[in-house]
């Protein structure tokens, strides 16, 4: 009887030590924090950037006098077109009228003096002073005659008149004529893709005066400078304009494709934002040990509902999308669907 009332009481406490044990295991699973997990794939992604630039002309010119004149009449209007050598600007000739008078009567004395030097009545002296003076009036004849009519140096659009017909010139141009076929834009490329961009390559433009419609730019120069300061080189993007529907001054994105590369995408739900910083990170699952690490990332494009990843996460990897709030590096998990 001794021997039966022993072997119970021996099963009761071994019943009483397992679910002890069993209680201290529930225990400790409840103290881990829950996570929900999905495993990241990497795929070949486009590499696009978009630049924002406002739109130039290719070739800009001033028109201005040498001297100051007075502005007699001006035969263009902003938003003119204007051909090459077209004249636009008459400024006032009554100087040059005076001035062809002075050489007609320096002329007579020329010939005077000339005809008393041949039969010994005039030094050679007297006969070169008066060729002399002679010579700088005609040349100065010829620079009033060539600025007191102003002529279109290129072929393009009126884009600045800044005098009325009457004024007098002060300095500032007449006018500005601008080149708007091609016209052209320039953007800053990150450093980092100054081994990729090249002379020639085809390049989307859009701009916000023709929503959903695009058009066609071509890389024309790549200047070899980088800027300390920004770590970025310019490039000039140059648009053929036929129709003159690009205007200058017009919003312009320009989109450079760079091809495709391998890079892992990861859910909106992984990224963590660090307290205090710009920077982004992500708990990475380890199977092994059933832990996490903190695993900071660099961010590519946003596409869908996930997002390139350039480092900190690896093809294959398992990531947390669900349970952040609880985690430390290191921390052992418990996963759950």
């Amino acid at each position: 009887m001794k021997k039966y009332l022993f072997l119970a009481a021996a099963a009761l406490v071994m019943t009483s030590c397992g679910n002890k044990n069993k209680e201290a295991e529930t225990a400790v699973a409840d103290e881990l924090p829950q996570v929900k997990i999905a495993q990241v794939k990497s795929d070949m992604l486009p590499q696009t950037e978009v630049y924002t630039a406002i739109v130039e002309s290719d070739v800009k010119n001033n028109i201005s006098p040498n001297i100051a004149y007075r502005i007699e009449k001006i035969l263009v209007e902003v938003g003119d077109q204007v051909r090459k050598g077209q004249p636009v600007v008459q400024l006032d000739a009554s100087s040059l009228r005076q001035l062809k008078l002075q050489i007609e009567n320096q002329k007579v004395e020329f010939n005077r003096t000339r005809q008393l030097y041949e039969i010994g009545g005039a030094s050679k002296a007297e006969y070169d002073n008066a060729k002399m003076q002679l010579d700088v009036m005609e040349t100065q004849l010829k620079q009033m005659a060539e600025n007191t009519q102003l002529y279109a140096p290129i072929s393009g659009v009126v884009t600045a008149r800044n005098y009325d017909n009457g004024d007098m010139y002060n300095g500032t141009p007449i006018l500005t004529i601008e080149q708007t076929n091609p016209v052209k834009l320039l953007i800053n490329v990150s450093e980092v893709r100054y081994k990729d961009i090249k002379k020639g390559m085809d390049i989307d433009i859009e701009l916000d005066a023709y929503t959903g419609e695009h058009f066609n730019g071509k890389v024309t120069i790549v200047y070899p400078n980088v800027d300390k300061s920004t770590h970025t080189f310019p490039v000039e993007v140059t648009i053929n304009n036929p129709a003159q529907k690009v205007r200058p001054g017009m919003f312009a994105r320009a989109t450079v494709n760079f091809g495709s590369e391998k890079h892992v995408l990861v859910p909106d739900e992984a990224l963590v934002k660090q307290i205090g910083a710009g920077d982004r990170y992500v708990y990475v699952y380890n199977q092994n040990t059933q832990t996490v690490s903190y695993n900071k990332v660099e961010l590519g494009k946003h596409i869908g509902k996930t997002y390139e990843i350039f480092s900190g996460v690896e093809d294959g990897n398992y990531v947390v999308v669900a349970g952040q709030s609880r985690l430390t590096n290191g921390r052992k998990v418990q996963v759950v669907k």
